[in-house]
């Protein structure tokens, strides 16, 4: 009740009204809402210590997942470009051995035959100790008579030694493959290379000498020829291993 001494105002009426609406609706009146809002503000210091700590985990997560992806990423376009680097390498390769022209036919000048070079070969003892080696003289002579020359593979897949026992092939020095040594041979031209026999026995693959069998002690033959002129073949000299 309003007693009448009471100055009652029609804003009073009003605001009285709504309270009491609110109140029977069970809903919070507009004092009682103000007074939530400060108490949802009102955070204590251990609950924002608690959030920010939170929050730095999942930055530094974050962080950490963006950095393995850079990472990945880096190493999948590092990968892609040393497979593509080989690839290209590969290609080049294969290319620049196809490309390469035969020197007869761009040249002009014939390959050397049996009457256009002569083969010797030299030893520089005809005893050798067994495991121990010897070194050879091998010299290629031009003795033709073309005004030109002729073209001759030097190189020891193609001037080959060759050290037999018997109708046996002991040795021979084009077993590892070798680039070609391609020569222009003319009048008054000699080419001289020194071999070494380390007086072991090869094997129908490429190894090292280290790891080739020792030759007992007997009598062995060095020759010397050119694989692709069979006709082509140095005098024979005869070894004693001992």
């Amino acid at each position: 009740m309003v007693s009448g001494h009471d100055h009652v105002t029609f804003d009073d009426i009003i605001r009285h009204f709504v309270s009491l609406r609110f109140r029977l609706e069970g809903m919070p009146t507009p004092k009682s809402r103000g007074a939530m809002k400060q108490r949802k503000r009102r955070i204590s210091a251990k609950r924002r210590a608690i959030y920010r700590r939170r929050r730095i985990v999942v930055g530094v997560a974050c962080l950490l997942v963006v950095a393995v992806v850079v990472f990945c990423a880096y190493s999948l376009v590092r990968g892609f470009g040393a497979i593509g680097a080989a690839a290209r390498h590969d290609d080049i390769y294969a290319v620049s051995r196809s490309a390469v022209p035969d020197p007869t036919r761009t040249s002009g000048i014939k390959n050397c035959s049996a009457n256009d070079v002569d083969l010797s070969l030299t030893a520089e003892s005809q005893n050798v100790a067994v495991g121990g080696s010897l070194n050879f003289t091998a010299t290629i002579k031009y003795t033709g008579s073309g005004k030109k020359g002729c073209l001759i593979d030097a190189s020891d897949a193609n001037r080959v030694l060759t050290i037999t026992s018997g109708d046996e092939t002991i040795w021979r020095s084009d077993v590892c493959p070798a680039d070609p040594r391609l020569l222009l041979m003319a009048k008054g031209d000699a080419d001289k290379r020194q071999i070494v026999w380390n007086a072991d026995a090869t094997g129908d693959a490429c190894a090292e000498d280290d790891s080739l069998p020792k030759v007992n002690a007997g009598t062995y033959v060095a020759k010397l020829s050119l694989k692709d002129q069979p006709k082509v073949a140095s005098d024979p000299v005869t070894i004693s291993v001992q």
